[in-house]
């Protein structure tokens, strides 16, 4: 069955939507392995079962692109576990000192060359090895605008009659361009049609958090896939990679200088883009589970807002990487600081058990009753 037969499916739709975070997707992968195992049981295809056989939607920005593109190519969560363990280090191969101070710092080379191993160098975006929708959240900076871009096959810019076709782009570029966030990797150019852009990661965009991004792309009319909408109808999981609400505590007005502020400014619009999106599903969707928001929005479970009833199903995990946040997930030992860097590879381990007590206390299977 081809992609656009699928799609066309009547039935309630699943979309999974991640985050970006760097090596902080780690926690997405345990808490997607807690997801996998729960459903697995549940279905007929037993050990055979991965998520692309559930899930009709995969959206990821940044690190959650490379972890969503996997899912829709039909990997297992072991799998992907595999790839971060054996290539954590190398995804933040560290630069000269003279680039470090002027550019960027880390190296792309390494990870480049995986991802190229991984999907395949002549592999487009319009590969029928995807076998479920994807979403990927790029900056293009030369246009200075957001790209979501989907495999989609009724989709505007996937029109194979088109020179600049989105479909024949190489899967495994669109994946490094996501994840090149400014200050941390060097910049992504990618060819469409006849004009060449450069493009960076998602997460500097409202977009880090794909989620009501992926709800707009399957239900609203010029995407064309016009997926219908009500709580029984679309269920939207989203995971996280961890918030830091405290990190900066100790911060004087003397420290925040230009490079400061360079450094900063990736993670300062990722953690505004994730809660604004994640704020905008649980308005308009059923929340089910989520840590709250703040503390005058709570976590919005059973209040109301504009629509009645919501549009979707939705559940989000996540967690703060607080000391607070930590101690709630019987984590006392972790240093907060060691988790909470979107390049903390040393502590891959910390990061796992996060992962893990994420998922073992706030996932349900009830959260997909109805859905199974």
């Amino acid at each position: 069955m081809s992609l656009a037969d699928k799609i066309k499916i009547n039935g309630p739709k699943k979309i999974l939507a991640l985050d970006g975070g760097g090596i902080r997707g780690m926690l997405t992968v345990e808490i997607l392995a807690k997801i996998e195992a729960l459903l697995r049981a549940k279905s007929a295809r037993g050990k055979d079962f991965v998520l692309a056989d559930y899930f009709d939607f995969f959206a990821g920005t940044s690190t959650g692109a490379i972890i969503a593109a996997c899912l829709a190519w039909g990997m297992t969560v072991d799998r992907i576990r595999d790839f971060y363990l054996q290539n954590g280090k190398e995804m933040f191969d560290k630069a000269s000192l003279l680039n470090r101070y002027y550019r960027h710092k880390f190296e792309d080379q390494k990870l480049s060359a995986r991802l190229r191993q991984e999907f395949g160098a002549e592999t487009t975006l319009g590969s029928d090895k995807l076998g479920a929708l994807l979403m990927m959240v790029l900056r293009n900076a030369s246009t200075d605008s957001p790209w979501p871009i989907s495999n989609n096959p009724a989709a505007k810019y996937n029109d194979c009659a088109r020179p600049d076709c989105n479909l024949n782009l190489p899967l495994w570029q669109l994946v490094r361009a996501s994840t090149a966030a400014p200050t941390y990797f060097p910049p992504e150019m990618v060819k469409v049609g006849e004009k060449e852009f450069i493009f960076v990661d998602g997460g500097i965009t409202m977009y880090n958090n794909p989620a009501f991004q992926a709800f707009l792309m399957a239900t609203v009319e010029p995407f064309n896939l016009n997926w219908p909408a009500g709580e029984n109808l679309l269920l939207l999981v989203s995971v996280g990679t961890g918030t830091s609400p405290d990190a900066n505590a100790d911060l004087q007005p003397e420290e925040m200088n230009v490079l400061y502020n360079a450094s900063s400014i990736p993670s300062a619009l990722m953690a505004a883009a994730l809660n604004e999106q994640d704020f905008l599903c649980r308005v308009f969707g059923k929340c089910l589970s989520g840590d709250p928001l703040d503390r005058e929005a709570g976590d919005m479970i059973g209040k109301r807002g504009p629509i009645q009833p919501r549009l979707f199903t939705y559940v989000r995990y996540n967690a703060e990487l607080t000391r607070m946040g930590l101690d709630s997930l019987d984590l006392n030992d972790i240093e907060p600081k060691n988790v909470q860097q979107l390049d903390s590879i040393e502590y891959i381990a910390d990061l796992q058990r996060v992962g893990k007590a994420i998922a073992d206390k706030k996932i349900s299977i009830d959260h997909f009753a109805g859905f199974c």
